[in-house]
């Protein structure tokens, strides 16, 4: 799906209620894109840990005009079946970039710098 109002037009289908009662949902995942504007955004927020996060954010549930109560886990992992097919996890992701030698270039601790101490 290309925006986050067909998500949440989606998710209205599904569980009731209006799109405007899940539009912060998925525009949370699909935040990513201020970031990036191509489908690689959704290496961010598209997948297992990123649903849990937006249960953390939103909360466990979600309660509709109607009174309905509907799991905020369920919609974040409609959102992402609908782009993706599935629930990656956050390794999927990781497994596809392509390791850049600067990507893991250390630089040595200023002398007398304790790594445990936070920095």
């Amino acid at each position: 799906m290309a925006h986050a109002y067909h998500h949440a037009l989606s998710s209205a289908r599904t569980w009731g209620g209006t799109a405007d009662e899940y539009m912060a949902l998925h525009q949370w995942i699909d935040g990513s894109k201020a970031i990036t504007a191509d489908f690689r955004h959704r290496a961010l927020r598209h997948h297992a840990e990123g649903i849990f996060l937006l249960e953390t954010l939103y909360g466990v549930t979600l309660t509709l005009s109607t009174g309905r109560v509907v799991p905020v886990r369920l919609i974040g992992e409609q959102h992402v079946r609908e782009d993706l097919g599935f629930i990656p996890g956050f390794a999927d992701w990781v497994r596809c970039i392509r390791p850049e030698p600067w990507m893991g270039r250390a630089q040595p601790l200023p002398h007398g710098v304790d790594p445990g101490d936070g920095g």
